[in-house]
């Protein structure tokens, strides 16, 4: 597995604080591979260290709860400084309790899980500054790239379009292989981990909401259009309900639901949403007949090689126009507008014209697949192929 240092060198800074380091993104985005990958840095200059899988039987049957957790880090311990890896230790009752204990005596502590609630509630609120959270995603095109060549393949930019950054993929070397491993994956940390959670009684709903709105992704939503849709096929369907569906798949960050910003009013519209999905294949999956929605895949990747590279990232309304994204990052702010092609006199005006009267001192950016060179004096057309092994705008 390639290093990860994209992620690793910003926890680097934090091995020796006795801020709680917490590692979060959803399952399977190698999480793990990291904190082996930190594991192995630290142990360069130690022994001294605790890791316990929670996933693992032989330790979540063993430690169940918070008291369980610490006595076994008391008797397993070495003299000196000790590094404790905790991962997915949201499965652990009372685990809140046993972080907020051990940070308090020498020892520096990494966890990981893929539960947003790691990060809201009781837990943050009393560690207020006593933390550091770090976002983990699937793979990008550069990390794609270096591991395909270390595992001696070739992996195109169609491909990563269609199914995407979930790095166990790449080991499989046929097409039947991959797509069965992203399907068994969807149904576990989609489907079966989210019912079993959140104790879902109305199973048929839910997954006729997750289908709608996975296989939608990169589309403007409100719970009220949700609803309406759902409507057709569920007569009992509440917006209460589908707020709280939403809310179960942004919490184990399956969704990303960006709210549009607009100058004119200098904030957020709160009233609907932007959905982006954690990675392209929870949409192909749901395609038939090889009928992949490449258009949307590739906003949705485009948004998330973004957030790769820093940006915070908003989906800008431009006096009712839609402009696909305002990206900023160190006082800098760049409008970003996303197309599979603009080769046709249609398709060119309707992307260029969203950026009308945007100040021409902005900056402007046009992302798409074309291999020619559309970029006009003040408008930067930047190729799909370009973009993806870029560090930064």
């Amino acid at each position: 597995m390639i290093q990860r240092e994209h992620y690793i060198e910003q926890v680097r800074p934090f091995y020796e604080s006795d801020l709680i380091k917490i590692i979060t993104g959803i399952r399977r985005c190698g999480k793990s591979v990291i904190m082996e990958q930190i594991i192995k840095e630290i142990s360069q200059k130690t022994e001294n260290i605790i890791y316990l899988n929670f996933e693992d039987k032989k330790v979540s049957a063993n430690i169940t709860n918070a008291e369980a957790l610490i006595s076994y880090v008391e008797e397993n311990k070495k003299e000196g400084k000790g590094y404790l890896f905790f991962d997915e230790i949201q499965t652990l009752d009372g685990w809140q309790d046993a972080c907020k204990t051990l940070r308090l005596y020498d020892y520096s502590v990494f966890i990981t899980g893929s539960n947003s609630k790691l990060l809201s509630g009781e837990f943050t609120k009393e560690l207020s500054g006593r933390y550091v959270a770090f976002r983990v995603r699937t793979f990008v095109y550069k990390e794609i790239a270096e591991y395909a060549q270390e595992l001696g393949k070739e992996v195109s930019v169609t491909d990563y379009l269609v199914w995407g950054g979930f790095p166990k993929r790449f080991e499989f070397d046929s097409s039947e292989a991959q797509s069965r491993y992203l399907n068994d994956l969807d149904d576990t940390i989609v489907i079966n981990d989210l019912i079993g959670r959140y104790d879902i009684r109305k199973e048929s709903l839910f997954r006729s909401l997750v289908n709608y709105v996975l296989r939608s992704n990169s589309r403007i939503f409100s719970a009220n259009s949700i609803r309406d849709y759902i409507k057709q096929e569920h007569t009992e369907c509440s917006v209460n309900t589908i707020m709280k569906y939403l809310g179960y798949l942004e919490e184990a960050y399956i969704i990303d639901a960006v709210k549009p910003y607009s100058l004119k009013t200098k904030k957020e519209l709160s009233y609907y949403s932007k959905i982006y999905n954690a990675d392209v294949c929870f949409n192909s999956i749901r395609c038939m007949n090889n009928r992949f929605d490449l258009t949307h895949n590739l906003e949705n990747i485009v948004y998330n090689e973004l957030l790769y590279m820093g940006y915070t990232v908003y989906v800008y309304n431009n006096s009712g126009k839609e402009i696909d994204f305002l990206a900023v990052k160190d006082n800098k702010q760049y409008y970003v507008q996303v197309a599979y092609s603009v080769a046709e006199d249609k398709a060119y005006q309707r992307e260029f014209d969203a950026f009308k009267n945007i100040d021409n001192l902005s900056q402007k950016i046009i992302i798409t697949n074309d291999d020619i060179d559309y970029s006009t004096s003040v408008v930067k057309h930047i190729k799909l192929k370009d973009f993806l092994v870029m560090e930064h705008l």
